[in-house]
């Protein structure tokens, strides 16, 4: 039984490839309007929270392998470890991304709080740390839908976008068989490295219509964020985020996702392709 603590973007297309496979899966939601959906491509699904370390117990029940994905939150993977040592699991596969201790963005910060307890507990895991997901643009969608364009302080920095579905499965495939994979960190990424602009000029082509990008200071990023309801603290560690990807902290690309799938990542085309009907 593999166990998948969320059900985003990575969660869902994780469970349904398990799925697929027949493997046995059981999926944490909050959210009973969700949990019908998965239950209808062969899933196990249990209505809890992360916070409830008895919910993540009774869910971890009879589990051997985690994919341990969250938004994240440093309390509710802990939690989720702490019960995967205690029911013994043989694997975790770990979504994470980009870490470090002295890193200016909060959440990057606290990813390396939960690798550490994670290699700590004893537990034989791999990390999955992700470049920036692709599937982030359909927060921007509606705009660009409206108004053919989109703005970011990401400057001229390029990007070695990754699909959640390739994300979802690599760490599907890991799981399914993780003897090769125990103590590995990958680093999954698209094949291209793409700037903003890039993105536009990929999207003016897949939509037929022309789409624009504009560089704006990551004073304006923050605003224009929480002019959206966005948290001021968020927006400012989103900003910052975009600010280092204009420095290149994202200009890298790996072979990963076709070193443990046997065919190559998805191009940004492709996602756009799928979800053309958003942007459009």
């Amino acid at each position: 039984m593999v166990f998948i603590t969320t059900a985003g973007k990575v969660g869902t297309e994780a469970t349904r490839l398990l799925a697929e496979r027949d493997i046995p899966v059981r999926v944490l939601v909050r959210s009973p309007e969700k949990a019908s959906t998965l239950a209808a491509v062969g899933a196990e699904v249990v209505i809890g929270d992360l916070d409830d370390r008895a919910t993540i117990d009774a869910a971890m029940d009879g589990v051997t392998r985690v994919i341990l994905v969250t938004a994240p939150v440093v309390a509710q993977e802990l939690n989720v470890i702490e019960s995967a040592v205690r029911a013994g699991v043989e694997h975790v596969v770990k979504i994470t991304s980009k870490a470090s201790v002295d890193s200016p963005i909060l959440r990057r910060r606290w990813q390396t709080e939960i690798e550490e307890a994670l290699s700590a507990s004893g537990l034989p895991h791999t990390l999955l740390r992700n470049n920036a997901y692709m599937q982030n643009f359909l927060m921007l969608a509606p705009a660009i839908a409206k108004t053919g364009s989109f703005s970011s302080s990401a400057g001229t920095g390029q990007v070695g976008f990754i699909d959640a579905r390739d994300v979802a499965a690599v760490a599907t495939a890991i799981a399914a068989s993780p003897t090769r994979h125990v103590g590995k960190t990958y680093l999954p990424t698209g094949p291209e490295l793409l700037s903003y602009g890039d993105v536009a000029g990929t999207l003016s082509n897949v939509l037929h219509r022309s789409i624009t990008f504009s560089a704006r200071t990551v004073e304006e990023d923050k605003q224009a964020m929480m002019s959206v309801g966005v948290p001021e603290p968020i927006a400012a560690q989103n900003a910052s985020a975009f600010a280092l990807i204009a420095a290149g902290d994202a200009a890298w690309i790996t072979d990963d996702v076709s070193a443990i799938l046997g065919h190559p990542a998805r191009r940004f085309e492709q996602f756009a392709n799928d979800y053309a009907d958003a942007f459009g």
